[in-house]
């Protein structure tokens, strides 16, 4: 062992070869230089020409910019559904209309005109509906859920489907207690009965003169038909309501089915 006192031998450091200085910076420092000692001979850089700037655009006599036709072009529509509930009272009638096509097969319109996938949740006790990639039109849906709709209201199927048909009917609803609050129990009914009349001719007669349709749900009232149509069968409802003789009533219609005929 060496004494503490004794030289250290000096140990062999490695030596490690640095980099080489790139010239990067001078060149850059030339190339500026250049630039600012004589800008008169500074050149813009050349880009390659672009052919589509050099098109002209088409101008008409007034200046205004011509293009051409737009095309039409089918947009994509997303899978959209509808929930309509029925009611109790309606059920039986929808297993019964339902099943006339087929076992557990779905209503024609709503799948050949409407071009929809249908399914009856009896669980839920609603209709669901939903757009496919056959479907056409947007309004498809809303159609195919207004024409349940009537259905569950207490409209006839043949009835509904004009609501598929044609595109100015509309159905009205509203209740009978929104006209006379301080109707009670016993008057609520003969309000009923005088719209319905003896074996309903009084509906029937208000339906015929007016061309529409008129569902009593106990104190609602549905009407089915044109824009003015409804109105004409709601003022006559309304004054039933409001305790107006039925033979006034029959004057009044008849009136309106001559103003009809003639527009007609």
């Amino acid at each position: 062992m060496p004494a503490p006192t004794a030289l250290l031998k000096p140990t062999a450091t490695e030596t490690i070869p640095l980099p080489a200085a790139e010239k990067e910076d001078e060149l850059i420092l030339d190339v500026q230089e250049s630039d600012f000692a004589d800008p008169s001979t500074a050149q813009p850089p050349a880009f390659p020409e672009d052919t589509e700037m050099t098109v002209e655009m088409a101008v008409d006599e007034e200046g205004r910019p011509k293009f051409a036709p737009g095309k039409d072009v089918d947009p994509a529509r997303r899978l959209e559904t509808r929930k309509i509930p029925i009611p109790p009272n309606r059920m039986s009638a929808l297993k019964n209309n339902w099943s006339k096509v087929g076992l557990f097969a779905p209503y024609p319109p709503l799948v050949d005109h409407c071009k929809l996938q249908v399914r009856m949740n009896i669980k839920e006790k609603r209709v669901e509906l939903r757009s496919s990639k056959f479907t056409e039109t947007n309004e498809s849906l809303q159609m195919g859920a207004d024409f349940v709709s009537a259905f569950a209201m207490g409209f006839d199927i043949d009835d509904a489907i004009a609501l598929l048909r044609l595109d100015s009917l509309y159905i009205q609803s509203f209740d009978i207690k929104d006209v006379r609050q301080t109707l009670g129990p016993d008057a609520l009914g003969r309000a009923i009965g005088r719209i319905a009349g003896k074996d309903g001719k009084t509906k029937f007669a208000i339906e015929n003169a007016t061309k529409t349709r008129i569902v009593l749900a106990g104190s609602r009232v549905h009407i089915l038909g044109a824009f003015e149509n409804i109105g004409m069968a709601r003022e006559s409802v309304v004054s039933l309501v409001l305790g107006a003789q039925p033979g006034k009533v029959y004057n009044s219609l008849r009136i309106i089915a001559s103003r009809i005929k003639e527009r007609y």
